[in-house]
C-alpha cells in the first residue's frame, strides 16, 4: 500500500495515522526514542504491508502488469491503489479527501519534532503541492513512478514509463481494488481493536 492507503487503514487516531506514514521512513528495528503512539502505527503499516503482499487479490492485480515490469509490480500496483482510493474515497471515508488530510497535516505539525529528518523536510511539500489528492489523476501517478525511476537508477528501466498500464488494465485493476480495500479495513479495525481493548481503530464512519 502507498501513502494514501495507509493513512486511511491507520484508524481515526492521529498518531496512529501518523506512525502509518512514518513506516515508509521508519526501516529494521523501532528506535527507542519513538513514542508508543507513534509506533503501533508502525507496527500496523508493516502488518498491514505482509496481509497485502499475500492477498490473492494483490497478486492478481500484480500479474496484470506487462511481463517486462512484473519485478517491480509492486510498487506500481500501490500508486494505482492511491489512485482508485481517491476516485472512490466516499465509499470509505465520511470526511471529505481535502478535509481528511487537512486535518492529518495538523497533526503531522503538532509532532515535527518527533519526525524522522527526512519526513520533516517532505511532508510540507505533500501538503502544499496536494501529492495525495493528485493521486487522482491519471498523470500525476505516472509523473510519480517516473521520478521513482528516476531516483533509483536499478529500477529505471521497468519503471520509467509505467504509469502507462494503470490505463491498459483500468477497470480490471479497479475491480481487485474495490474488492481488497475493504477486506484490509476490517483487518486494520480488529488488529487495531485487540491492542486496544477497544473499538478505537474503527474507520471513519460513512453516512
Amino acid at each position: 500500500m502507498n501513502f494514501l492507503a495507509h493513512l486511511l487503514l491507520s484508524g481515526s487516531e492521529p498518531a496512529h495515522q501518523i506512525g502509518g506514514l512514518l513506516g515508509d521512513f521508519v526501516k529494521g528495528p523501532l528506535p527507542g526514542s519513538l513514542p508508543a503512539d507513534l509506533a503501533l502505527g508502525v507496527a500496523l503499516h508493516r502488518q498491514i504491508d505482509v496481509q497485502t503482499d499475500a492477498h490473492p487479490l494483490f497478486g492478481q492485480s500484480c500479474a496484470r502488469i506487462s511481463a517486462q515490469r512484473r519485478r517491480v509490480a509492486g510498487i506500481m500496483v500501490d500508486l494505482f491503489y492511491d489512485h482508485y482510493l481517491v476516485r472512490h474515497w466516499s465509499r470509505f471515508c465520511g470526511q471529505s479527501l481535502d478535509h481528511y488530510l487537512d486535518c492529518f497535516y495538523a497533526a503531522l505539525a503538532r509532532r515535527h519534532g518527533q519526525l524522522p529528518a527526512r519526513l520533516q523536510g517532505i511532508w510540507p511539500r505533500m501538503r502544499d503541492q496536494a501529492w495525495l489528492q493528485s493521486y487522482g489523476e491519471i498523470d500525476s501517478v505516472g509523473w510519480a513512478l517516473d521520478s521513482l525511476a528516476r531516483r533509483h537508477p536499478r529500477l529505471e528501466e521497468r519503471l520509467l514509463g509505467s504509469g502507462e498500464e494503470l490505463m491498459w488494465h483500468y477497470t480490471a485493476l479497479e475491480q481487485d481494488f474495490l474488492a481488497l480495500f475493504p477486506q484490509l479495513q476490517a483487518f486494520s479495525c480488529a488488529w487495531l481493536g485487540a491492542r486496544q481493548g477497544t473499538g478505537g481503530g474503527k474507520p471513519v464512519p460513512v453516512p
